[in-house]
């Protein structure tokens, strides 16, 4: 599987069990991946007048230096500039003896209009704020607004995070080797990121299988297996039921789109679960969605026995304060029995979420029971810092740090929203979406996620593979739809998207 994510310590442990096993050494490795962006240079930029090649003193720098030699024998003008030499016996020292364009100091860079840039300054590796020549050389790319393409990832990008440190070149193309890191993902890094080639230089699956990779680029390569194809013999209730709680007759919307894009995502069936006051309310706009009265726990209990419900959407439009609390608990208390029945996940989501903002270990301990429901939460950064203040008020961690940890406190699968969603486990799994769409910037598009999940979760999906799916399908239709979406457009336009996935999880043809 070729979407796990590296950071830069595991990219450089894989450099180091393939230069081990043969047959590339190190130099080997450099000359593969020096002749992978030059190849995407000479079939971008033929007619570029001149190329900058911008080297640090380490492997990225040596891969620079290969560039270089290999668009000087294509007959391409080429310029290298080295923030320092590297270290005496290295394999960049190597590739410097064997480049034949002579470097120059950095601190001396120009250029002229017409010309591209190679950035082999620093790569994923880089731990400190891009500072002196380097920063200077980004300003004067920058401003001449040269096409930049970069070796790995844009310098001044963190390889771990995506944070800039300082300030960093904006890439047209970056190439990077064997896998991402989650730098090419995490904004703001994936803005400068451009467009991202992966190229193969000889780092085997069978390598990166060793070590054991954890975090993933959020692709159907990740779920497909698990995404639900009713059986023949089928019917509604063998397919989940989704329960959705309502808010009162003012705030009724949000639950019914989420019931909506439960049913849409495959469930068999989907209730409403109204208070009393609002039942005419949602009463007057459902057809294939059930509604049934929901004002105490006692209905809850009610509903589960007798109509055995196999997860549930809490919080859009609900409003917060003890009842949420209660009716969360309560389901979280049902227990999950399997084939017997029982409750296989919660979906708690905006109200549902800052209800817990005063009182989250009441939360964390129910979702710790033994036999308790699966638990997804979906916050969105302000909400995250409501449930987890101190995690998000950690500027030492990366957001993909941050969901991690937050997993793990909250025993529950967390999908920590954004143009850059991530997907944390407890068990330590992560993943980090990356077709997200502005076009789902728009009030109700939460509450349809939290269906998708809901109703994945229903037909029997995990809990992380049900979250990575919904984030995914959902900003695949967002994306599809484009300009004008609404959030009640996107239930709808969930259908093309999962009718190809059953067909690829069926063998058919997209």
């Amino acid at each position: 599987m070729s979407n796990e994510l590296l950071s830069p310590a595991e990219m450089a442990e894989a450099d180091r069990l393939t230069i081990a096993a043969g047959p590339f050494d190190g130099i080997g490795l450099m000359r593969r991946a020096g002749e992978a962006v030059a190849a995407v240079v000479l079939s971008r930029y033929p007619q570029a007048r001149r190329v900058h090649v911008l080297c640090g003193p380490g492997n990225n720098g040596g891969d620079g230096y290969v560039v270089a030699g290999i668009l000087r024998d294509s007959a391409v003008d080429v310029l290298v500039w080295a923030s320092g030499p590297p270290r005496a016996g290295s394999d960049a020292a190597l590739a410097v003896s064997q480049c034949p364009v002579k470097s120059r100091p950095l601190a001396g860079f120009v250029a002229e209009t017409g010309s591209i840039v190679v950035d082999a300054l620093y790569g994923a590796g880089l731990s400190k704020q891009l500072a002196g020549d380097a920063a200077s050389a980004v300003d004067r790319a920058t401003e001449l607004n040269l096409p930049v393409v970069a070796v790995d990832l844009p310098s001044g990008v963190c390889g771990a995070s995506g944070e800039i440190l300082g300030r960093a070149f904006r890439a047209e193309v970056t190439v990077t080797f064997a896998r991402k890191k989650p730098g090419h993902l995490l904004l703001p890094g994936r803005e400068m990121c451009g467009e991202i080639v992966l190229a193969d230089i000889g780092i085997g699956d069978e390598t990166i299988a060793q070590l054991e990779p954890r975090t993933f680029e959020n692709l159907p390569a990740l779920w497909l297996g698990h995404v639900p194809v009713p059986a023949l013999d089928a019917h509604k209730y063998k397919r989940g039921h989704v329960g959705v709680f309502s808010g009162a007759p003012s705030a009724t919307g949000a639950a019914r789109l989420s019931a909506l894009a439960a049913a849409r995502s495959g469930a068999g069936a989907v209730t409403v679960l109204s208070p009393a006051n609002a039942m005419q309310v949602n009463a007057a706009h459902l057809t294939s969605i059930m509604l049934r009265k929901a004002d105490t726990v006692a209905d809850i209990h009610g509903f589960v026995g007798e109509r055995r419900p196999s997860a549930f959407v809490l919080g859009p439009g609900f409003g917060v304060g003890e009842k949420v609390r209660e009716f969360a608990l309560a389901v979280l208390g049902a227990g999950r029995q399997g084939a017997a029945g029982g409750i296989d996940g919660l979906v708690l989501d905006a109200d549902g979420i800052t209800a817990f903002r005063d009182a989250p270990n009441l939360l964390f301990e129910a979702a710790r029971r033994p036999n308790a429901p699966a638990l997804v939460l979906t916050p969105h950064e302000g909400e995250f810092a409501r449930l987890f203040p101190d995690i998000a008020g950690d500027k030492t961690l990366s957001k993909l740090a941050r969901a991690r940890a937050a997993a793990e406190r909250a025993n529950a699968v967390i999908v920590y929203k954004g143009a850059d969603t991530v997907m944390a486990a407890p068990d330590g799994r992560a993943a980090i979406n990356g077709n997200g769409a502005p076009w789902l910037a728009t009030a109700g598009s939460g509450d349809v996620l939290a269906g998708i999940i809901a109703g994945l979760l229903a037909q029997g999906m995990p809990a992380f593979e049900a979250a990575c799916a919904a984030v995914w399908i959902h900003a695949e239709a967002g994306s599809r739809f484009g300009p004008g979406l609404i959030a009640e457009d996107l239930p709808l336009a969930l259908v093309p998207v999962l009718r190809e996935l059953v067909g690829r999880r069926n063998g058919v043809a997209r």
